[in-house]
């Protein structure tokens, strides 16, 4: 039996190489395996600014998926990590989700200024293509908010107004501009502003009359002349209080109205009391009431109280409680008094002649 014939030097260093390239093809493709990240979403909201996107899942393998995010503008061709400086972390993070809301003095993004952000997920040593999300300027791309700490006070026909911005823009080249939607109850509605500041006074409105508002804050971007139109605050009713002039028609109303009412009741009281006189007569009248001796004689009739009242009595105690005097005319006087001496039966002394 002849032995198989050995493969020439050249073939064998062939299938070395060609084996070779096989055995790395695996590395290569499970580099493609990890997907990159998917739906990327940019949230910009007054101050607050966070990218979001879908989780990478890997099949059969446990080790954890971190991310990274990068940005740069457009007028910029190198790409820089969100983290570097330390305010904001979106390295190697886990979560889906990078806040980059400025923090301390960073700047970042800038307002008037087109952002690019980008992100990537890492398993190890294993990195996946990066998802790169389409541009945005926060003063064009932002939702502006209704204006914080709205308070209102009533004034003489006005309502002054108080407020605090959506946020702070100070650090960047930026204003507010407010505007103040406002009508009469069941009224039309009326604009007034634009108003730089957060002190407002709304003039010229009745007296004593219900006034509903709504405010909100416009932001204006000086670079690029660019504005955001934000949000209409809730809506608040208050009543305004009373100029001088109403203050004094109200006070003369209220005395002539008083002096009025006064009559009246003293008129009313008047007629009562001549229409029922001998009614309130007796109301007023005190109730008689019983002696001393004859209560005690009631509650014990076994005293001697009734004899001892006939022993004290006499007829000098006796006395008259009226008095009645009778006058005649002279005439009729005189017949009387004849009379009454015909009448005598004393003897009539004649006068002597």
């Amino acid at each position: 039996m002849r032995p198989p014939p050995l493969l020439p030097p050249l073939s064998l260093l062939l299938l070395l190489l060609f084996g070779g390239r096989g055995a790395a093809a695996p590395s290569a493709d499970s580099l493609s395996q990890l997907p990159a990240p998917r739906n990327p979403k940019v949230r910009l909201y007054n101050a607050e600014r966070v990218l979001s996107w879908e989780p990478v899942s890997l099949s059969n393998d446990t080790r954890p998926v971190v991310y990274q995010v990068q940005h740069k503008y457009r007028s910029g061709s190198t790409w820089f990590d969100l983290g570097d400086k330390g305010e904001v972390n979106c390295m190697n993070i886990t979560t889906t989700e990078c806040d980059f809301t400025p923090k301390g003095n960073s700047v970042f993004p800038r307002l008037e200024f087109d952002t690019f952000l980008r992100v990537r997920a890492k398993v190890d040593d294993l990195v996946s293509p990066w998802l790169t999300v389409p541009s945005f300027r926060y003063c064009r791309n932002v939702t502006v908010g209704p204006p914080e700490n709205i308070w209102v006070t009533p004034g003489e026909g006005s309502l002054i107004i108080r407020l605090s911005s959506p946020f702070d823009v100070r650090a960047f080249s930026a204003t507010f501009l407010y505007y103040v939607h406002y009508w009469e109850k069941a009224g039309i509605q009326q604009v007034k502003g634009p108003f730089r500041s957060t002190s407002i006074v709304l003039n010229d409105l009745k007296p004593l009359r219900e006034y509903c508002l709504q405010v909100k804050a416009q932001l204006v971007c000086e670079k690029g002349n660019i504005s955001r139109p934000g949000h209409l605050s809730n809506v608040s009713c208050y009543k305004t209080a009373m100029d001088a002039a109403t203050k004094v028609q109200q006070i003369i109303v209220i005395a002539v109205g008083l002096f009025l009412f006064l009559s009246m009741l003293a008129g009313a009281c008047f007629f009562l009391v001549l229409k029922y006189r001998g009614l309130v007569k007796y109301w007023f009248h005190s109730p008689p009431s019983i002696p001393l001796q004859i209560e005690e004689y009631l509650k014990d009739p076994a005293q001697p109280i009734l004899e001892a009242l006939d022993k004290d009595s006499s007829p000098k105690d006796d006395a008259w409680d009226s008095v009645s005097v009778v006058s005649f005319p002279e005439k009729e006087q005189e017949d009387v008094l004849q009379s009454t001496l015909h009448q005598s039966p004393g003897p009539v002394q004649q006068p002597v002649g």
